[in-house]
């Protein structure tokens, strides 16, 4: 019987896949037109205030990032660690 509903896991792990394969498309492009990769930070400096809230709010995104893999970790090391009823 199929799921309804795809798990949160999967759906942040099929974003993880989109950011970083369009992260390489994008600079694979720019590296076919010009030879040489973009420089990031003077790309977000162009920006102008607006750089710091971009680089806020991306270090935001990888610290939850962080805090949902630790929580999984935790969660499944409380799970293993903890006594089976059938080993009873």
């Amino acid at each position: 019987m199929p799921a309804k509903d795809w798990p949160l896991g999967n759906i942040l792990w099929f974003a993880v896949l989109v950011w970083f394969s369009s992260s390489l498309l994008s600079q694979s492009a720019y590296m076919a037109v010009h030879g040489l990769p973009y420089d990031a930070v003077s790309m977000l400096k162009s920006l102008g205030p607006v750089y710091y809230l971009v680089v806020v709010l991306e270090l935001g995104m990888w610290v939850g990032l962080v805090a949902v893999g630790w929580l999984k970790l935790r969660r499944l090391r409380t799970q293993s660690s903890a006594p089976s009823a059938l080993s009873v």
